[in-house]
């Protein structure tokens, strides 16, 4: 971390006059330096906007404001940030602007599209940077395997991979704690964390959300893309991985990659194995949500679900013959976010008992954090019935928000919460079939009203 002492980290980010800027970078920077007190960092904008000082200062104020940080935080921020008109795909205005931020620890952050990005990295490569420079972008790293490698490379002439962050705000560092903790933490699961015990894993991410305006990114996505080929399977690498010594960084991503290598289709069949379907008009609340085809920005032709479900394998030792379910959809009745490890009944039940009434299983919540174990014991009438008793917790909450963490980490050249390369390479191995299968009409679009819990015969509720 910087200290007082340390000269401080420039934030430079390119395609600060966005909505990404706005409504989650800085406000996240906030709740940082809020936490953080003696952390320093120098904010640096820049876009192709027209912004004045006094007009850019504003904004910095608004987003710090939305998360009430303090105003010796926010003073201290507004005082030393500027903010610099620049064509970012201009090798000589690029330069100019990364020679202007000095010679000082550096953040690149890419607040900016995809193809936006890969231009301006391919121009960054040629420039001279400060001896430590840090590369950050947003998902979706490439848009296929051989675009996610095409990346790689290029991010590589720019930084060596220890630098580069690929930015996965869902693994926050609570997330990654809550689950390594479970695991490997107590008694009672770390050893039935396997197929021995496990019968079933489901990691579901159903929001109440509809599409909210972001047709020009996500109907280009879609749910598979969005939350599965990204996120909930890097949530399935750290609830499947072996056993670590510490949490270095370099070790769970080590582990992370290991699993995911070993992770295909269920049954080797992509069109087998996965489901998809997209909203039509419903209420949700008191809101009235329209048919997908008719908000605002979507091409109906382009045959995008809002609800993807996939199931896995992790094919090695540990996890053989344990279906893994991923699922994520839009426009959901209820939000659900949360995985569920359904476990084996046990080998034999003694004779006289009655009235089980299914599986254990434990709830582990994603957003917030909380967990839930239901487990088969005697009826408080008579003690021969059996039946399912739930024991809660509810985890201890963020200490910022979930930028925040990133940032920090970032900042202070962490990786624990990023992607690394070769991770992410992987992630687009394992979907490649399942969107082949999507894109040759393989998979039936299924339909679900918004505001339901999604198609008839689907993933059971929890």
């Amino acid at each position: 971390m910087a200290t007082q002492s340390s000269p401080p980290v420039t934030l430079l980010v390119l395609g600060a006059g966005g909505d990404l800027t706005r409504r989650l970078l800085l406000p996240g920077l906030a709740t940082l330096l809020s936490t953080e007190r003696d952390r320093r960092v120098r904010v640096v904008g820049a876009d192709r906007a027209e912004l004045s000082a006094a007009e850019w200062t504003s904004r910095v104020e608004g987003a710090f404001a939305q998360v009430q940080a303090p105003k010796a935080v926010t003073g201290r921020v507004v005082k030393h940030t500027e903010y610099v008109r620049s064509d970012i795909l201009d090798p000589d205005s690029l330069g100019a602007l990364v020679e202007g931020c000095g010679d000082g620890p550096l953040v690149v952050f890419f607040a900016l599209p995809p193809s936006v990005t890969t231009r301006c990295c391919a121009l960054l490569a040629d420039l001279r940077l400060p001896e430590v420079t840090r590369l950050a972008l947003e998902k979706p790293f490439g848009t296929d395997l051989a675009s996610a490698r095409d990346l790689n490379a290029l991010l590589h002439r720019v930084v060596p991979e220890e630098r580069v962050f690929r930015i996965d705000h869902f693994l926050g560092v609570n997330t990654v704690l809550n689950l390594v903790g479970t695991r490997f933490a107590n008694r009672i699961f770390q050893p039935v964390w396997s197929r021995d015990h496990i019968e079933r894993v489901e990691i579901v991410y159903d929001e109440d959300l509809a599409l909210e305006g972001r047709a020009g990114y996500y109907d280009g996505a879609g749910a598979l893309r969005d939350m599965l080929q990204s996120h909930l399977l890097q949530v399935l690498a750290l609830f499947a991985m072996e056993s670590v010594t510490t949490l270095d960084s370099e070790e769970v991503q080590d582990q992370k990659a290991q699993v995911l290598r070993a992770v295909r289709p269920w049954g080797r069949s992509a069109a087998r194995s996965a489901r998809r379907a997209r909203y039509t008009a419903g209420t949700i609340g008191r809101r009235k949500i329209p048919d997908y085809t008719s908000e605002e920005g979507v091409d109906p032709a382009r045959k995008t679900e809002t609800l993807a479900q996939m199931t896995v394998a992790v094919e090695n030792n540990r996890w053989a013959g344990v279906p893994f379910v991923l699922r994520s959809g839009k426009g959901m009745g209820e939000p659900r976010k949360e995985i569920v490890v359904t476990f084996r009944d046990v080998a034999h039940l003694p004779g006289g008992f009655q009235g089980a009434e299914g599986p254990d299983r434990l709830v582990i919540g994603l957003k917030p954090g909380s967990m839930e174990l239901s487990m088969t014991m005697n009826a408080e009438g008579d003690p021969f019935d059996l039946e399912q008793k739930t024991l809660s917790a509810t985890l201890a909450p963020p200490r910022m928000h979930a930028y925040g963490e990133v940032l920090g980490q970032i900042l202070d050249g962490e990786r624990l919460l990023s992607v690394r390369g070769d991770s992410a390479e992987e992630c687009w191995r394992i979907v490649a079939p399942v969107l082949r299968a999507f894109a040759q009409d393989k998979v039936p679009m299924e339909e679900y009203p918004a505001g339901s819990s999604g198609p008839d015969g689907w993933l059971p509720s929890a």
